[in-house]
């Protein structure tokens, strides 16, 4: 997982950056001048806090990994994207990373999340904040360690600083409760897809102080969510608050006998919650 202090690396000189280019010249400037600001914050900052200088390869070159995200969010704090990877979860070659950036919020790291051949499929699906018009990126990481890159614009702001929907009451009095299934019908040997869902406030500790109080709301968010199926890992998924809140995600299994699928969850604050979900043939 990465440390406070690994975040505040990316987060203060990304923020730094957004700032400069903030206000009502951005709100007019063209779309390609967002998009060069993007990308000059992925050149210089990012890619070299997270992958120095190896090899990745993106565009026309690659064909292994594909990102979908609306071309303008309606709710920038809540913007679903999903992830398809076109290659099998093969015990000789896999995807086992992916990692997710968005690359104008106060911390661009969305999420790593760690897989095995037994996820079937490397295909994923969150709900995340965009804090300003930015690309955002997945990596995937194969099990050999060759990266390969996906990008999409997306058209949205002010997510992360934004006050909380009132909503957020029923996400603290419910805070770690899940809802997990499967979608479609379960067969035996076979990439299953699972939705799970998550109640958390996920608070960002950038919105506005609460009134009388001249305190940010500290920032407390899911930290980590572990996977495993009959004591097999499936998918792990280091967070931070770039993901929305009541995170929702998407991923496949492969059950091969019927079993019980396992979710572990915890937060910046030391909490930890389990769920289970028994899965047969018919799921």
């Amino acid at each position: 997982m990465y440390s406070n202090r690994s975040w505040c690396a990316i987060a203060i000189p990304a923020l730094a950056f957004a700032l400069c280019i903030g206000g009502v010249q951005a709100d007019v400037a063209p779309a390609d001048w967002r998009e060069q600001a993007s990308e000059t914050a992925w050149a210089e900052q990012i890619r070299p806090a997270f992958f120095g200088d190896r090899d990745i390869t993106e565009g026309s070159g690659q064909d292994l990994i594909e990102l979908k995200a609306p071309f303008r969010a309606e709710d920038a704090a809540v913007v679903p994207i999903s992830i398809h990877v076109r290659s099998p979860q093969a015990a000789g070659k896999y995807v086992r990373k992916i990692h997710v950036f968005i690359d104008k919020n106060p911390v661009p790291l969305v999420g790593m999340f760690t897989l095995t051949p037994d996820s079937g499929r490397a295909d994923l699906a969150m709900r995340v904040r965009v804090d300003d018009f930015s690309f955002i990126r997945a990596i995937a990481e194969t099990s050999d360690g060759d990266l390969y890159l996906t990008k999409s614009f997306v058209r949205a702001s002010g997510a992360c600083s934004a006050p909380p929907p009132r909503s957020i009451d029923d996400s603290i009095a419910n805070m770690g409760s899940m809802k997990m299934k499967t979608v479609g019908q379960v067969e035996i040997g076979k990439p299953s897809l699972v939705q799970l869902m998550i109640k958390h406030p996920n608070i960002t500790g950038l919105q506005p102080m609460e009134i009388g109080s001249r305190v940010l709301p500290p920032a407390h968010f899911l930290s980590q969510v572990k996977v495993n199926f009959a004591g097999t890992p499936i998918m792990s998924a280091d967070l931070t608050f770039s993901i929305s809140m009541d995170p929702s995600l998407r991923f496949f299994f492969v059950p091969k006998a019927k079993g019980t699928l396992t979710v572990e969850a915890t937060d910046t604050q030391n909490n930890r919650w389990v769920s289970t979900h028994e899965v047969g043939e018919q799921g």
